[in-house]
């Protein structure tokens, strides 16, 4: 059940970013995905070292936030699909660009958030 309600909340969370961001910004630029992967990292790394530094979450919570909630909120087979359409509309530049910060900034993201909860 824990980790149904936390994949319930990180899914509707990564829709309403999606919506908002590919609606207020760049159209060509998958920012939505883009940008809940990248939270999703950053928090996940936040929680896993925080909760292994101060051993404030019992299983079941990590189970709810780390399965549950950023299971449910990032989305690889999202980024997969994304990339798949720009290389079919050859659109080359984005398509590096979206693939690579999206490696490069998510393992950042998820270092960046071990190093603040340390």
């Amino acid at each position: 059940m824990m980790i149904g309600l936390g994949g319930f909340l990180g899914s509707t969370s990564r829709y309403l970013i999606y919506i908002y961001l590919q609606k207020k910004f760049i159209p060509d630029f998958p920012l939505g995905t883009f940008a809940v992967n990248i939270l999703g990292c950053f928090f996940l790394g936040l929680l896993f070292s925080y909760s292994e530094k101060e051993g404030v979450l019992s299983e079941g919570w990590r189970l709810f936030f780390a399965v549950g909630f950023c299971g449910s909120f990032t989305t690889f087979s999202t980024f997969a699909l994304e990339n798949v359409r720009l290389q079919m509309d050859q659109q080359w530049p984005i398509f590096f660009l979206y693939t690579g910060l999206s490696i490069f900034l998510g393992f950042t993201a998820a270092y960046l958030g071990m190093i603040v909860a340390k």
